[in-house]
């Protein structure tokens, strides 16, 4: 388990949104992954921990104009996902982000409007900067798309990455443990939320 300066340490919660991982989602299967597992339940912990500790806490959402102006169309993902009856549209309830998750008045939030990763083409690595991390913590879905892609951006653009393996999660659930296997544990630091809940109490308790 990597020693985690709170100072230069950031939590980041991808896609839990309720379009997403939500009751109404547009992946009923992946919601239903996501909940069942328990990941949701984790990350939030994960958030309060974070918070507590000292940790900046930023949610990464996916979203869509209504006229899809600005969306990918380059891939067969985007042109389904345009098809769903859930969309993900600017400002309304399915780009909230999903309970028990909580936004907190200090978290930030950075939205994106196209591609795979909140990390390209998004404020997200400036934000960062600005406050000094050096370390990402990633969370959330999914473990087919679009964790590896921010865990790879993140990694191209010289941040340590973490990456508690229970609180992110795809469909089928055997595919997260392939990811983390054969991926993710060659260019970042797998660890457990237990892990990460221990360091950052004692953090807090400093």
């Amino acid at each position: 388990m990597p020693d985690l300066d709170p100072a230069t340490t950031a939590l980041l919660t991808v896609e839990c949104q309720n379009g997403v991982v939500g009751e109404e989602s547009a992946l009923p299967e992946l919601a239903k992954e996501a909940r069942d597992s328990g990941m949701l339940g984790r990350v939030a912990a994960l958030a309060d921990a974070a918070r507590a500790a000292g940790v900046q806490v930023v949610h990464a959402v996916a979203e869509r104009r209504p006229d899809g102006r600005g969306a990918n169309a380059n891939a067969r993902l985007f042109r389904a996902a345009g098809k769903l009856p859930v969309r993900q549209l600017t400002g309304t309830g399915a780009v909230e982000i999903a309970p028990p998750i909580v936004v907190a008045e200090q978290d930030l939030v950075v939205r994106r409007l196209h591609g795979l990763s909140p990390m390209a083409g998004t404020d997200l690595d400036a934000l960062l900067r600005n406050l000094g991390v050096r370390t990402l913590v990633v969370t959330g879905v999914s473990s087919n798309i679009a964790i590896p892609n921010t865990v790879f951006d993140a990694v191209n653009l010289g941040y340590r990455v973490v990456v508690p393996a229970d609180a992110i999660a795809g469909v089928p659930a055997s595919c997260t443990a392939e990811v983390i296997r054969n991926s993710l544990v060659l260019v970042a630091s797998v660890v457990t939320t237990d892990d990460l809940l221990e360091q950052w109490a004692a953090a807090a308790a400093r």
